[in-house]
């Protein structure tokens, strides 16, 4: 439908003045809480101040401070936009805003949650720009930032400090319930969503006793699910040590002192503990979701077994070569010798050993390198993907499970389909990213068939946002154990 060129929309807190293009509307940089600065710095997401007259959201508001990401060598740099100031909000795209003569029937919403380690990333980046997923299926499609490594995870629970970017990322879905009505949207329709980072708070906030009831459908892709939520008591020495390299061990006045700090000192730190607590095929970081704490209060498996998820139909999925993004690049990995590899994938898992084995003799051409890049895929990303939708289907739920198996033509670091090479085409954004290094194509003229997988995969999660069921030839529900029913797409 014809949208006007600056349409305005009602929240709780205020009117927004957003833009349209295309036939669907933008609303970005809206608050979802108050800025994270100063007495808010380390404290629970609280209400926005109210604003009188209509507030502009023609463009996305800052990312949550951050240094650059790690894969930035895999998808592209970024230019720094953070700021602590204005950076908890969320971006809206409706193809069908309410109008005052008329009540068109609310669309479904899809709330995403970026990735990056639950240190980087921000939900305003083109990258994930949702015009073009909304329209693909007639859903409105939400995106939005959350705190970040030690401004999200710090772990000082005796000061009520605790899984503030998991508490950010249930308060962005309480706003949602409360305001996307005004946006066209159907706050009783909703399929929350994420990749790597994201994916794995997206499961959680499904599975939660709380946030869970408010959603019916979930879309996990590339979840990091071999991770388990970080243990308590490495949570707590990891702020140990965290607070030693910051000086501020003993203080009796922490959160003040913490919150007294220039933020690039606390991001200095964060910098110097991940350098510390490197190992090499160790790809988790420092500070991420907490076991026990806000919104995590139990494991993955426990919440399946209790029947959390019964009744969401699930969309999830990996890329064929997920951990080549993170070992391509690494001197540790690219030189390991098969003892080495063999040691590391021993330290992963009780048979990581045997397992290296096997994948050795299966591929007697490939490096120790690759072998480990294959194992570590199948331990960090495939096998409890695959764990879940088998749970999750023999269970009688409704199941789709793809494989993202696109390469680049033009690949020196020898990628293949890499963590995060999906993300261009589920919001069919090839043109955000120039001379990515996972995609291998010039983005001032990406190839027609890297056009079309854009199209068609985009297509897939609108749709599955919609009806519950991806509109693709060819894509039948999952089948427990049966690879047939796995969807490539390349």
């Amino acid at each position: 439908m014809d949208l006007i060129e600056r349409p305005v929309v009602s929240t709780e807190s205020g009117r927004v003045r957003g833009t349209a293009l295309g036939g669907v509307a933008a609303f970005r940089g809206v608050p979802y809480a108050a800025s994270p600065v100063g007495e808010r710095r380390f404290a629970a997401p609280a209400p926005h101040p109210s604003w009188p007259e209509p507030r502009e959201a023609a463009a996305p508001g800052p990312a949550v401070p951050q240094r650059p990401s790690r894969l930035e060598a895999v998808m592209g740099p970024r230019t720094p936009d953070w700021n602590e100031d204005g950076s908890l909000t969320l971006n809206v795209w409706t193809p069908r805003l309410p109008t005052a003569d008329a009540s068109p029937r609310a669309l479904p919403v899809l709330l995403w949650f970026h990735g990056g380690g639950f240190t980087s990333g921000s939900g305003g980046w083109d990258w994930y720009d949702g015009g073009r997923l909304a329209a693909a299926g007639e859903v409105v499609v939400v995106t939005a930032n959350y705190r970040l490594g030690p401004l999200g995870y710090l772990h000082l629970p005796e000061h009520g400090i605790e899984n503030l970017g998991v508490q950010d990322q249930a308060t962005a879905l309480a706003w949602v319930r409360r305001n996307i009505a005004s946006f066209g949207g159907d706050p009783g329709r909703l399929t929350v969503g994420g990749q790597s980072a994201g994916a794995f708070s997206a499961l959680h906030l499904a599975l939660s006793p709380v946030t869970g009831p408010q959603i019916s459908r979930l879309i996990t892709q590339s979840g990091p699910f071999g991770l388990a939520p970080q243990d308590p008591g490495e949570a707590a020495e990891h702020t140990r040590r965290y607070l030693d390299l910051l000086g501020l061990t003993g203080r009796r006045d922490l959160p003040a002192a913490l919150r007294a700090l220039p933020v690039e000192h606390l991001l200095a730190g964060y910098d110097r503990l991940s350098q510390d607590l490197s190992r090499a095929g160790n790809v988790a970081p420092p500070m991420y979701p907490v076991l026990g704490g806000c919104g995590m209060p139990t494991t993955w498996q426990q919440a399946l077994a209790d029947g959390r998820l019964d009744g969401k139909e699930l969309l999830t999925g990996t890329t064929r070569n997920e951990m080549t993004a993170f070992f391509a690049f690494d001197p540790r990995i690219r030189t390991v010798t098969a003892d080495r590899a063999r040691a590391i994938a021993a330290g992963q898992l009780a048979d990581g050993a045997a397992r290296f084995d096997r994948i050795a003799a299966r591929r007697p051409d490939a490096a120790p390198s690759e072998v480990l890049t294959e194992l570590s895929t199948e331990l960090l990303f495939r096998d409890d993907t695959l764990a879940i939708a088998d749970h999750h289907a023999a269970a009688g739920n409704p199941v789709y499970v793809y494989r993202f198996d696109y390469a680049p033509a033009d690949d020196p670091a020898r990628l293949g389909a890499a963590h995060c090479v999906e993300l261009p085409f589920f919001f069919d954004t090839l043109d955000a990213y120039p001379a990515s290094p996972m995609l291998g194509i010039s983005s001032d003229a990406p190839a027609a068939a890297a056009r079309a997988l854009g199209r068609a995969f985009s297509h897939a999660a609108a749709t599955f946002t919609a009806t519950g069921r991806p509109a693709v030839p060819d894509w039948h529900p999952y089948a427990p154990g049966d690879p047939a029913t796995v969807r490539h797409f390349a």
